[in-house]
């Protein structure tokens, strides 16, 4: 009996890390303060046909209202309640995205903030997105309801409440972060309320969750709540189909906190590998491409397995977080269409793409001081729907990096190649790379200041292809360059080092 326990058990455990995406489909897109009406509408008419698994979306839950003079980003991680009312939209709205979404394969994970409510300073009253009453002084917090009771200042032990030492776990985990009142997870109470609240999400039918803060809460209390979740809604996954777990975890080594403490719980944002990728691309402290061969786990990655990788996300494109100013984002196109190209080339990781809006950027003293705005807004402050250009890019300041048809045909070149091995590396010794997977798919970079022109073993089939990243495979032609892959797989590959996207990318199903 006791075995038997132990693998069911284990059987939970191993589930958490599974992203229940639908077979074939193996990278999701962060729609970074989208509303849910125009999410749904991009999982039919794009992210389906397109071959991505999934869309990680902003938190659903009431927020605190800020107002300084316009509603910043960050109110959405600051909750009042577990309502489903947010600028995104209703609950209705939500119901609706998330049944659209399904129907076509794309499934939906929430950014979901557990560790805290809003912050000391949000004072009190009913500014907040569904109207509900909180007081942040008597910690009052009607809609869920917690009281003074639910919370850790009597744990904290620091002189003002706050994370005063990083270097003390105690404090991390037990002190208020940047002013957040934080919940007291120990308390069977707190513990309830939270997974009612993500069963509820599971019972609408979402695949999963973003545990965010999550090194500022102990391993076992996001143990203690996520073994309190139901299985997934059958109406669209199999019957025993456990959510999908994906924990924040900022751990760039030699820090008090470790990734490798929240292993048991499910997978961990593994933010090394941006900072990483971007010093490697942008060539800075001597970094070379060729320095890749042993990327992932040589690189001191977790493991595979347990890693949820991206280039950058809405937190370290703004320069918060992690990886300081190597972080690749949409302000550098061409480096940051190779960084993503190579991610989604490459098997390490389970890989999430980011789509973010343009802001006004403002630097003083070399950081940028509207980093805090948020979405783009009407003049009554709401959220700007994203409307769709002809040429298929995004409009009302919505940049949508996954309709990048660099981007977008990685990730189809993602599924194409999906279980095949790393293989057929080559390098200059310098920047110019290239790698296959298996016999389906091969990616070349020049990240050197010369041209390149080389001839290499592909491992592919003999024939004619499409290079997704100038083009595509259109019905019998290709609209950018073609390959030619001879029968003994070799294939010649000219990148100039002034193109505009200096890598090509081939694969089976871009054969003509």
């Amino acid at each position: 009996m006791k075995l038997f326990l132990l693998l069911v058990f284990a059987g939970l455990c191993s589930a958490q890390y599974n992203p229940n995406v639908k077979a074939g489909r193996t990278s999701i897109v962060h729609l970074f303060e989208w509303r849910w009406p125009d999410i749904a509408a991009e999982c039919e008419r794009y992210l389906g046909p397109n071959g991505f698994g999934g869309v990680q979306i902003s938190p659903p839950n009431e927020n605190i209202i800020i107002s300084n003079p316009y509603r910043p980003w960050y109110e959405r991680y600051q909750p009042v309640s577990y309502k489903l009312c947010s600028r995104s939209g209703t609950e209705q709205q939500f119901r609706d995205m998330v049944t659209r979404c399904n129907n076509v394969g794309v499934y939906i994970y929430v950014d979901a903030i557990i560790n805290h409510m809003c912050g000391s300073a949000g004072g009190s009253g009913t500014h907040a997105t569904c109207g509900s009453y909180f007081n942040t002084g008597t910690k009052e917090f009607s809609g869920v309801p917690y009281s003074n009771l639910d919370f850790n200042d009597a744990k904290c032990s620091t002189s003002n409440g706050e994370i005063q030492n990083y270097g003390d776990k105690y404090q991390v985990r037990n002190c208020r972060l940047v002013g957040l009142l934080d919940l007291a997870l120990e308390k069977d109470y707190v513990r309830g309320k939270i997974a009612a609240f993500m069963n509820n999400l599971i019972s609408i039918g979402v695949a999963g969750f973003r545990l965010d803060a999550a090194k500022h809460m102990w391993p076992g209390d996001i143990q203690a709540i996520t073994s309190r979740l139901n299985n997934l809604n059958t109406q669209w996954f199999p019957s025993g189909s456990r959510p999908f777990i994906f924990q924040e975890v900022i751990d760039l080594g030699g820090e008090a906190i470790s990734a490798s403490e929240y292993y048991g719980n499910g997978r961990i944002t593994e933010f090394k590998y941006g900072a990483k990728l971007g010093n490697v691309i942008r060539k800075w402290n001597g970094e070379k491409m060729s320095y890749l061969k042993n990327w992932g786990e040589g690189w001191g990655f977790m493991p595979t397995d347990r890693a949820l990788v991206f280039v950058d996300n809405h937190d370290n494109q703004r320069g918060h977080g992690a990886g300081g100013a190597s972080i690749l984002t949409f302000w550098d196109a061409r480096l940051y269409k190779m960084g993503v190209g190579f991610m989604l080339a490459h098997p390490y990781g389970f890989t999430r793409v980011m789509s973010s809006y343009r802001w006004p950027r403002s630097f003083v003293n070399g950081k940028d001081v509207n980093d805090w705005i948020g979405p783009p807004r009407n003049s009554d402050g709401s959220t700007k729907p994203v409307t769709i250009n002809a040429d298929s890019t995004c409009g009302n300041d919505w940049v949508c990096e996954h309709r990048w048809r660099q981007i977008k045909n990685m990730v189809i070149f993602r599924n194409v190649v999906n279980g095949q091995a790393f293989a057929n590396w080559w390098d200059n010794g310098g920047n110019q790379i290239a790698f296959g997977r298996g016999n389906r798919g091969f990616i070349i970079f020049n990240n050197e200041s010369y041209n390149m022109d080389v001839t290499l073993f592909t491992g592919l089939p003999a024939g004619t292809y499409c290079d997704v990243i100038s083009g595509q495979k259109e019905g019998t032609r290709c609209t950018g360059t073609q390959i030619s892959v001879a029968s003994n797989g070799n294939a010649r590959f000219q990148i100039s080092s002034a193109a505009e996207d200096p890598f090509i990318a081939i694969h089976v199903d871009a054969k003509l």
